[in-house]
């Protein structure tokens, strides 16, 4: 269930040296050229954004988190004037695309890795992890409410849906109603409290691979962030900025994100593009042909190098000349959860 972004990094000669994964495998597929411009729609570290520049290209990118954008300024001024670093949700990459190159230009390519970036992981302030306590937080944009609002208001069956659905958590219903019974005693504040409180519940055998609190973790991340819908806008979104031949390459990092890509691609692939006899109505055109086939993982080396790999995979598109498909967010099979907003308002 590991589930980091593309951007790690590990220390080397007292300084961050950031490892973007599957690197090699994201540069091939997108294909990059001198006076081409791409959008890196997941900007974290700015390792895939970097690796594209150094071919000549330009590049929008694009960070929720002000940290990431405050980090980059260095960046934009040494890539000056091809780089353009903007603060946005990804899941809006083409309106941000259009207001820095024209709403008459199209991209020719998207890159986005899905995730949390190992930034944030290892930044305790953030409350991400659980591998050091910090505030219950888990906000990429550091607005919106926390995840300590999550677990401190929301029902006892909705907390259970969400450990379910986003975390694929056995234990979802046990692990609700355990919460808010403690809560109404002392409300979940910090990330060891509520790690804690499920290992305390559920136990933890000594052979098992991941902390008992890691699918809770994950999925109240992933709810607080939105992360499932943003995913699901942006794949649309880039559909729409893509000129023909240009290459959508996504990196995921577990079961529920790699899904979703997979099925937008069939639902895109799965066109009559290559029919000469029927009729040439574009819902029925295929918008995008495989530039990888299946989902492409990282080798025995980056495995060796980076750990948090392992769970990674590629997929990746080009773009055709058929019109974009029509937004339908039913083909990604995404559940009924509680609104985030209405937590802002109680």
């Amino acid at each position: 269930m590991a589930d980091v972004g593309g951007d790690t990094s590990q220390a080397e000669g007292g300084h961050n040296r950031h490892i973007p994964v599957l690197l090699s495998g994201v540069m091939r597929a997108l294909a990059p050229q001198q006076g081409q411009v791409f959008i890196d729609g997941t900007f974290g570290a700015g390792g895939y954004s970097r690796a594209i520049l150094d071919t000549g290209a330009e590049l929008v990118a694009i960070d929720r988190d002000p940290t990431a954008i405050a980090a980059g300024q260095t960046m934009v001024q040494a890539y000056s004037p091809r780089l353009n670093l903007v603060q946005s949700r990804f899941s809006a990459l083409d309106k941000v695309f259009a207001d820095v190159k024209g709403a008459d230009v199209l991209a020719d390519g998207v890159v986005l890795d899905i995730g949390v970036s190992s930034m944030q992981i290892d930044e305790a302030e953030r409350g991400f992890s659980f591998q050091k306590d910090g505030p219950l937080d888990m906000r990429m944009s550091v607005s919106g409410p926390s995840a300590a609002d999550v677990v401190n208001r929301l029902k006892t069956g909705d907390l259970a849906r969400i450990f379910n659905f986003l975390g694929e958590e056995r234990h979802a219903g046990r692990i609700a109603r355990m919460i808010v019974a403690k809560r109404d005693a002392q409300p979940f504040t910090r990330t060891l409290e509520l790690a804690n409180a499920i290992e305390n519940l559920v136990g933890r055998n000594p052979k098992d691979r991941i902390h008992p609190a890691t699918r809770v973790f994950q999925a109240l991340r992933i709810y607080v962030n939105e992360e499932l819908g943003e995913l699901a806008h942006a794949l649309t979104a880039a559909e729409r900025i893509l000129k023909p031949g240009g290459r959508l390459v996504v990196v995921t990092f577990h079961s529920l994100e790699d899904r979703m890509v997979k099925r937008f691609f069939a639902d895109r692939v799965g066109g009559q593009a290559g029919s000469r006899h029927l009729p040439q109505t574009h819902e029925k055109l295929a918008s995008f042909t495989l530039a990888v086939k299946g989902a492409v993982g990282p080798d025995a080396e980056e495995e060796a190098l980076n750990p948090r790999s392992r769970s990674a995979k590629l997929r990746a598109g080009i773009r055709t000349q058929a019109l974009p498909f029509r937004e339908d967010l039913g083909i990604f099979g995404l559940p009924r959860l509680p609104d985030t907003s209405d937590l802002s308002r109680s």
